[in-house]
């Protein structure tokens, strides 16, 4: 009895095979079509990497010509690094200069007591200042552990504040302020003045201040100056000022002035203020009464005299007052807020600003002694007509240091650096000092022990690896090139920096391009600017590649013919390259990328004319992504054949299938009829036995 066959799955009369016979030639068609495809793919592929290489080739060329370029970088160097470094910009001049250190910037820094552990820090409103910043917090009490955290969190590289294990069970907490310089010094105010006294941070020192402007033998008249106001307005004048010797304050009048001339040690100190209220109070203007006073007298009639029908008349009055044939203009009030003067040595003076306090109180002056250079006295012109002002004595101290208070356990105090620069002393509040020297920034770290030299130079090893850079990635863009031009595998066992799988993936771009002239050209147009000359100067001693140890050649030939030095890849004489360097900078510098115009932009060079050929290329709309962009067509064309190629297979073969079935099971049912009648045929041949 046969076995059991089910069509399609027993395959007993090989259908399965026949079927993929018959599908094999149906999809020749779709096979070539597959394969076009990943040639395209693998085309696009090609393209999609030589434009890499020469973006890369081409970014590395603007480095060399644009402002950022290696050959303006500088080098500093300092005889006495441990006192004074700098910083060179790219525009520095090449030079060398002296610096003596007199000292460094610092900053307050402030010291508690020892405290215990357990020591709290009680609650209140905490104001740091340190120059014109301020750090304002609430505290709601607690340990020196978090009070310092809260300062921390708040600091704003204003203050900053640490804790310091002073001896067994106590601590210490510091508050330094961050900034440096005189003008940073730290102030408290508020509860954070309290507790800086009550833990020991601080203690009360005398005040320096000088006081003066206190006594009526100083009030003395201004300097004439001429206004340009009407003639019968009345002169600024002393007369118009009083002093008060009780209150030692000195009362202006309208059409008042004085001076107060400056003490000469005051003036020697020029970190000195001068402070001292000035007081408005508005009075009754004087211009009514002096406009009456102006008007010309009305004389009476002279008269006549008649007799007899005969009249006379009297001459006029001969007054012999010599008044103007017309009366004067009326005066206008004046009104100004320009009333104090910084009086210099010169004779010449400078309006200092002045506002006028809102509600009515006195308003707080301070004048910076180092603003007003040549400073000798202070002087006040009421030219107002309807106001008055009181002026108090005049303090000058130094509102960083009288506070009142200095530090109990100062770690550092807050003093500005002060250097000689070639002999000249300057003193700058940051150890940062980027003007004095152009393009040039001076870190100042300690005391010079001796003389310092700083020095600026080239940065010729920035220069030399830009220079090699870019002949690395020219030549990886011309092996490229050269792959994908070319079907020679000696091609790519010459690049010695490739690995083995990269060797094989290489070989199979080779000459994928070669019957397209756009790669020939390009490589033939930058051999072509690499080797040209480049008259940028009559002087120049560099103008051409070569001379810098770069060429196709460089090493030279040492024996029998060598192919590989005729494929356009550039070799390096590096002592010739050192030699360049060293001497003749501004031509390579030149060389690369320079003005030839005047117009003060680049416009040729060897790195300019590389970058502008091969932009050609690799920019949007160029050759290279008009290929790619060709290529995506045929490759979406031929996507879109595959697919309906493969439909088209895949009903075939199912037709194909349900045919072979359907032929598989009429043999089955045949070969069932045939085994049910040999079967009965047996039967009765062993019957009749």
């Amino acid at each position: 009895m046969a076995g059991l066959n089910i069509p399609g799955v027993t395959d007993q009369y090989n259908t399965n095979d026949t079927v993929e016979k018959l599908m094999k030639i149906e999809r020749i068609p779709l096979t070539r079509e597959q394969n076009q495809l990943e040639n395209l793919k693998t085309e696009k592929d090609a393209w999609r990497e030589i434009n890499t290489r020469l973006t890369s080739l081409r970014d590395n060329t603007k480095t060399l010509y644009s402002f950022e370029n290696p050959f303006n970088s500088k080098l500093t160097s300092s005889t006495e690094e441990y006192a004074v470094t700098a910083e060179a910009n790219r525009s520095a001049s090449l030079q060398s200069f002296k610096v003596d250190v007199l000292q460094a910037a610092s900053s307050d820094r402030f010291l508690t007591d020892e405290l215990d552990n357990d020591y709290k820090v009680p609650t209140g409103t905490y104001t740091y200042k340190v120059g014109e910043k301020q750090i304002i917090f609430n505290w709601k009490g607690g340990s020196l552990k978090d009070f310092s955290a809260a300062i921390n969190k708040r600091g704003n590289n204003v203050i900053k504040s640490s804790i310091i294990g002073a001896s067994a069970g106590k601590k210490s907490l510091l508050i330094e302020a961050i900034p440096t310089g005189k003008e940073n010094r730290l102030i408290f105010e508020d509860d954070a003045k309290t507790f800086a006294f009550d833990s020991g941070m601080v203690d009360k020192i005398k005040s320096q201040a000088q006081t003066f402007a206190s006594s009526q033998t100083e009030i003395l008249p201004v300097n004439k100056i001429e206004y340009d106001e009407p003639v019968y307005m009345p002169v600024l004048s002393l007369t118009n000022t009083k002093y008060d010797e009780e209150k030692q304050t000195a009362v202006v009048e309208p059409r008042g002035a004085y001076q107060v001339k400056i003490p000469e040690k005051i003036l020697r100190d020029t970190d000195l203020h001068l402070q001292f209220t000035v007081t408005q109070k508005e009075t009754e203007d004087i211009t009514p009464e002096i406009n009456k006073t102006l008007l010309q007298p009305e004389l009476p009639d002279a008269g006549t005299a008649e007799y007899s029908g005969i009249v006379i008349s009297n001459n006029a009055s001969d007054t012999n007052l010599n008044l103007p044939p017309e009366p004067p203009a009326p005066l206008e009030p004046v009104k100004t807020n320009s009333i104090l003067y910084a009086v210099m040595d010169d004779g010449t003076e400078k309006e200092i600003p002045y506002t006028p306090s809102e509600d009515g109180k006195p308003a707080q002056i301070d004048v910076k002694l180092s603003d007003f250079s040549g400073i000798k006295a202070l002087a006040i012109r009421n030219k107002n007509t309807g106001t008055s002002y009181e002026i108090s004595s005049i303090t000058a101290l130094d509102p960083i240091k009288d506070l009142g208070y200095g530090p109990k356990h100062p770690v550092s105090t807050a003093d500005d650096a002060i250097i000689k620069y070639e002999g000249i002393t300057i003193t700058r509040s940051s150890n940062k000092i980027d003007d004095v020297v152009p393009e040039i920034t001076l870190n100042v770290h300690d005391k010079t022990e001796k003389t310092a030299t700083i020095s600026v130079k080239p940065d010729v090893d920035a220069s030399k690896a830009a220079i090699i850079d870019f002949v690395g990635k020219y030549n990886q863009a011309v092996a490229e090139l050269n792959i994908l031009s070319q079907n020679k595998p000696e091609i790519v066992d010459e690049l010695e920096y490739l690995s083995k799988d990269e060797k094989e993936a290489e070989k199979k771009k080779l000459g994928l391009f070669q019957s397209d002239f756009s790669l020939t050209n390009i490589k033939s147009n930058m051999a072509s600017t690499i080797a040209a000359r480049y008259m940028f100067s009559d002087s120049a001693e560099i103008t051409m590649l070569s001379q810098l140890g770069i060429a196709t050649n460089a090493s030279g030939y040492s024996g029998g013919y060598s192919q590989s030095k005729l494929r356009g890849y550039l070799e390096i004489d590096e002592k010739k390259l050192d030699d360049a360097l060293a001497n003749h900078l501004d031509d390579i510098k030149m060389l690369f990328g320079y003005d030839s115009d005047g117009d003060l932009i680049v416009d040729t060079g060897i790195a300019f004319k590389l970058d502008k050929q091969i932009s050609a290329y690799t920019q949007t709309g160029g050759i290279l992504a008009m290929k790619t962009s060709t290529l995506d067509s045929k490759i979406k064309s031929s996507e879109t054949k595959i697919t309906k190629l493969e439909a088209q297979m895949a009903k075939k073969e199912a037709e194909l299938r349900n045919k072979y079935s359907q032929m598989e099971g009429s043999l089955n049912s045949l070969e069932a009829q045939q085994n049910t009648i040999s079967n009965f045929t047996k039967q009765q041949q062993n019957q009749n036995r």
